[in-house]
């Protein structure tokens, strides 16, 4: 664990699977086998995960030689090692400012006691004191003095002492890659939000940003907390550079349901690109970054992760950042990163104001998808679940030992007229694999949902079609497991749940 993925920039792609069936399947002879076959004869899962990521190395350099990207790391990297000493030559500088007159001293103005009584005395200090006051503004109004509110909670917080100097060099390093864009329609504003730096193509003079889909989203003033309303892909948006200078950004490509978007900027300078953790626990130190309005300050803000359940209008793959600073909830802070001790991203800001957020590790897979296929598809199944290790410990061990069910999804919602409902699954059914595979949390489900998209693209599928999948059920009505093939639609739109109505009738 904590190994970077040996490709340009850190970040795992697919291969080209023309090339892959070339490679002769795995056989004694280099005969092709059919994949199922070759999944089951795999040897040394570490030496097949290095031929997978040179593989897709390859892929990445092929598709663009310049480009460079964001590294992603899986798992839990070592700290890092103490900084190194910093050197320079000793070597006096000869500038036309060291051969003038150096500036003075301040020297606060006194009135000597041999000359009180003298009758212009009180005068002269008056003047001279005015002169020492002025200059002392001057003096204060450094950009090296200017040290006024609003702090962070980095600067004089007790309870932040044990993870204070860490946390200080973690948000330094990635803030550099953390910039404020902003949206209008016409003359009207729209929104603002932060964005990352995600890519960057020093031939093409091109660079990516990262940011929430909310930012070319008009809310509805009716419906509090949450996003409900329409997006408007050809709003005008303004990327405001740390150097203070503005560029214009251009969509790239929006995805509704994880709610990002991808828009290029015309760039002529460096950017600084940072580092995401596809690993992130609950109860872990985090911090949320954001920018000021006006001065484009760093907007810093403690938390923790924590798992929840979701509420009715909020994704099942969301983790929730956990903060006291109520302050802070005001800040346009959605697109903006959430960072751990080391300086890397573990997630993107969905929603500050219900302190959500995508994991690193399901923006992995959507960028890496984007960069092979130019769309982020996921598998619509028609439901929404929770997670049994949410529960109560107590509720998980009734299960255990009544029904003999350890983990699983509980199905929350099941929409109107989809197939998992003329398949027969309920509300309240429990959801235990996919595919032959166990699942136990939504990130689980969400990865796995992406990964057998990479499987139908593979197969030169398209866009927009069905696809059936193996589930395992366990029917909480009837007290038993079944096994059955689901119908799921691979698509890149946000997926909606239709809730089941009826009209009463009088008789």
């Amino acid at each position: 664990q904590g190994e970077k993925t040996p490709n340009a920039g850190g970040q795992r792609t697919r291969g080209n699977p023309e090339k892959e069936r070339e490679a002769g399947g795995g056989g004694a002879q280099g005969e092709k086998m059919p994949k199922a076959c070759r999944r089951r004869t795999r040897g040394d899962p570490d030496l097949e995960t290095e031929r997978e990521a040179k593989k897709r190395s390859l892929a990445a350099e092929e598709a663009s030689p310049s480009a460079m990207f964001a590294a992603f790391e899986r798992g839990d990297a070592p700290q890092s090692e103490a900084k190194s000493e910093r050197v320079y030559d000793v070597v006096e500088s000869v500038t036309e400012e060291s051969s003038g007159s150096p500036i003075p001293l301040l020297h606060e103005t006194y009135i000597p006691d041999e000359l009180a009584s003298h009758p212009g005395i009180h005068h002269a200090f008056e003047l001279a004191e005015a002169k020492y006051n002025a200059e002392k503004d001057h003096r204060y109004a450094l950009f090296t003095m200017a040290r006024g509110p609003p702090h962070s909670c980095l600067f004089n917080e007790r309870r932040l002492l044990p993870i204070c100097e860490t946390a200080k060099d973690a948000v330094l390093l990635v803030s550099g890659s953390v910039i404020r864009l902003s949206s209008s329609l016409g003359r009207v504003p729209l929104n603002k939000c932060c964005g990352l730096w995600f890519q960057q193509d020093e031939e093409k003079k091109t660079a990516i940003v990262l940011t929430s889909a909310h930012l070319v989203r008009k809310q509805d003033p009716s419906v509090m907390n949450q996003w409900t309303g329409k997006y408007h892909r050809d709003a005008r948006v303004i990327v405001h550079l740390l150097d203070g200078t503005t560029a214009r950004g251009s969509l790239l490509y929006l995805q509704e349901h994880y709610e990002i978007a991808l828009y290029e900027v015309t760039m002529h300078k460096p950017v600084e690109l940072p580092t995401f953790n596809d690993t992130v626990h609950s109860g872990q130190d985090v911090f949320r970054l954001g920018r000021d309005d006006e001065s484009l300050d760093l907007k810093i803000t403690h938390g923790r992760v924590e798992y929840k359940i979701p509420v009715r209008h909020e994704r099942c793959h969301y983790l929730y950042f956990s903060s006291d600073e109520s302050r802070h909830r005001l800040l346009h802070d959605d697109g903006g990163p959430i960072v751990d001790l080391e300086g890397k991203v573990v997630g993107l800001v969905n929603n500050h104001i219900n302190e959500t957020f995508v994991p690193s590790c399901i923006l992995h897979k959507c960028l890496d998808f984007w960069r092979s296929f130019k769309c982020m598809p996921r598998l619509h199944l028609g439901m929404t679940f929770t997670s049994i290790n949410l529960l109560d410990p107590v509720c998980i061990e009734r299960m255990k030992r009544k029904h003999n069910i350890e983990s699983g999804l509980i199905v929350q919602q099941v929409s109107k007229g989809s197939y998992a409902e003329k398949l027969g699954i309920r509300k309240g059914d429990v959801i235990e694999g996919f595919n032959g595979k166990y699942v136990s949390t939504t990130i689980e489900l969400e990865s796995m949902l992406v990964d057998i998209c990479w499987d139908h693209f593979d197969q030169r599928n398209k866009l927009y079609a069905e696809k059936d999948v193996s589930v395992l059920i366990y029917n909480a009505a009837k007290l038993c497991r079944r096994t059955r093939n689901l119908t799921v639609v691979v698509s890149d739109f946000g997926e909606d749940i239709i809730e089941g109505t009826y009209a009463i009738t009088i008789e």
